[in-house]
């Protein structure tokens, strides 16, 4: 069985703390024939240490794109090269991996999927909290009804002080925003996901930059201190979408906010027959996932811990879930079915989070 050949785009820090890993973990499947990265250096390092023996490092991701060899591209830059260099892989027959968000606006993700339908190719996009063991669980939970109508949910992305020093997160004009579509995304995939409702009648929010730029705000940053005079995104942000048919999900998203309970990648479901809670984040040693429902005349609490991480902080490992997440993709491609994660799903998650901060900006309510 001929292997994939995987190129990779961006060689910074998620490529080496989720895909490397994950990649040389799935090596039945796939090896890396070429690398690229703006800093040639990062490149050439990241191809020394994963790549195949006759593997290529490149300075210009178009030469990486004219490489016959590659097959597959999985793109690990800032946010707002994510639609430029996902169509132009497209456009030369390359299957896609974009990390999330699928971009930082609605117009560039919607020519994102353009270019996906029209070139045939596989694409996804890296919501890899979806195969945590607990978002299974209750996936697989709410698929059989057993919450009943889900009419309320909470998706939290919420950190105390966690903002993130190294790389271009802080840089609005390259991340195009800051925890609500670096984290905040995650939380809202998960919800739209295990709702399975992606109808979205209006959106509302508040974006909030307060300790970002705040001098001294910085002291416990659980990363170091940040730089408020080079600090542009936003350090919180709130929103609410009201879906097609009544149901409300609350999003909360925040690198730092003066607040005790820090809950990462985690959502809360209200059903017509029971809730359900995930729990994870830098308040929680471990995942949980807690039922609650009414049973014999009483209210019950059924909980399930696996362990495990849920973030690729400096220093990662990759992860079971990124690990999960890169072999099924590589298993569709090779099966020509669809990915767990499926753009028109991402596409919404980024339309979502880009009326949120327009909603903010204009002061209003925004109908989808």
């Amino acid at each position: 069985m001929n292997k994939i050949k995987i190129g990779v785009i961006g060689c910074g820090g998620i490529a080496n703390q989720k895909h490397f890993p994950a990649m040389k973990k799935n090596s039945d499947l796939c090896e890396i024939v070429a690398f690229c990265d703006i800093i040639k250096e990062r490149a050439d390092k990241a191809c020394k240490e994963y790549g195949t023996d006759h593997a290529k490092s490149y300075e210009n991701y178009h030469d990486l794109l004219s490489d016959p060899e590659v097959e597959v591209v999985h793109i690990c830059t800032p946010n707002v090269s994510h639609s430029k260099i996902t169509v132009e892989a497209f456009e030369a027959k390359k299957h896609v991996y974009v990390e999330k968000p699928m971009s930082h606006n609605t117009e560039e993700a919607e020519r994102m999927v353009q270019a996906w339908k029209k070139s045939g190719m596989q694409f996804t996009v890296g919501y890899q909290n979806r195969f945590r063991p607990e978002v299974m669980n209750l996936k697989k939970a709410c698929e059989a009804g057993d919450l009943g109508e889900i009419y309320y949910a909470k998706a939290h992305a919420v950190r105390r002080k966690a903002v993130p020093t190294w790389g271009v997160f802080p840089n609005k004009a390259l991340q195009g925003g800051g925890p609500l579509i670096d984290i905040g995304t995650h939380a809202l995939d998960i919800t739209l996901w295990c709702m399975n409702n992606y109808d979205v009648d209006t959106v509302s929010g508040q974006v909030f930059y307060k300790l970002g730029r705040l001098h001294g705000a910085e002291e416990g940053n659980l990363f170091g201190p940040w730089d408020p005079d080079t600090y542009e995104v936003e350090d919180s942000a709130m929103g609410f979408i009201k879906m097609k048919d009544g149901a409300l999900i609350n999003l909360e998203a925040s690198w730092a906010l003066n607040i005790l309970d820090s809950r990462e990648a985690s959502t809360t479901l209200c059903g017509t027959l029971a809730g359900a809670e995930i729990h994870s984040g830098m308040s929680y040693p471990q995942n949980e996932l807690i039922y609650n429902r009414a049973r014999g005349g009483q209210l019950m609490q059924e909980s399930i811990s696996p362990s495990g991480q849920i973030a690729y902080f400096e220093g990662g490992g990759g992860g079971e879930e990124g690990t999960a997440d890169c072999r099924q993709w590589l298993e569709a491609i090779r099966k020509g079915t669809q990915p767990l994660v499926k753009p028109q799903e991402a596409l919404v998650v980024t339309r979502i989070l880009d009326t949120i901060y327009k909603s903010a900006e204009l002061n209003t309510e925004i109908r989808f």
